[in-house]
């Protein structure tokens, strides 16, 4: 019963409502894939900092342990930028963390452009259904006039399904898209502190 009535929604929205359910199902898979590729764990490792402090501290870091680090995770990569670069002064180590930390933060923001269009396109499809919706309704209204007012609330409540659709699926989509925004920006301004905190550390500013 509820699938009919979901499915008769869809066919009353009209050919608008096609375009609005695929930005729904794509909104959804970018919701669902992003969820999964920005857990912390993933990005930030627990006490990785500390455990690469160890290699550097007891020679330990070699090409293996570089690569291990470059494939482990974002904070990894930034991490092995510095190192890679340690002999050439804290300043280029520092503009090498950079250069792979913006590269990281780039990565990190894949499919939000993607989903903050979807967020604002979505209401302005469901108010041109529905503006066509009405046009129609007010063309019957010339043909057969005002007899039905029934028939005449039918056709409004039908014109209408597409701007409730189309907020439907904008306010989840703009809620996320704010939501991994803020999330990306605390993951890269921890991998930051934590590459410099390295960086100091080998530069002997800071203790260990």
């Amino acid at each position: 019963m509820e699938e009919t009535g979901l499915i008769d929604l869809v066919v009353q929205g009209g050919l608008l409502m096609g375009p609005i359910v695929i930005c729904s199902i794509v909104a959804a898979a970018i919701v669902g894939e992003r969820f999964w590729a920005l857990r912390r764990e993933k990005i930030i490792p627990r006490h990785l900092t500390a455990t690469v402090w160890k290699w550097v501290k007891n020679n330990q870091m070699d090409a293996d342990q570089l690569k291990q680090l470059k494939g482990g995770s974002p904070l990894g990569r930034v991490l092995a930028a510095g190192l890679v670069n340690s002999k050439h002064g804290r300043e280029t180590m520092k503009e090498s963390i950079m250069e792979v930390a913006t590269h990281e933060v780039h990565e990190m923001e894949r499919y939000l452009t993607a989903l903050g269009t979807i967020a604002a396109i979505t209401p302005l499809l469901g108010l041109l259904g529905t503006v066509l919706g009405m046009i129609d309704v007010f063309g019957q209204i010339v043909l057969q006039g005002t007899g039905s007012a029934t028939a005449l609330a039918g056709g409004i409540s039908k014109a209408l399904v597409t701007t409730a659709a189309g907020l439907f699926v904008a306010i989840p989509a703009l809620f996320f898209h704010r939501y991994f925004e803020r999330l990306i920006e605390e993951l890269s301004v921890f991998m930051e502190q934590e590459a410099i905190r390295l960086v100091d550390v080998i530069a002997g500013e800071r203790e260990g």
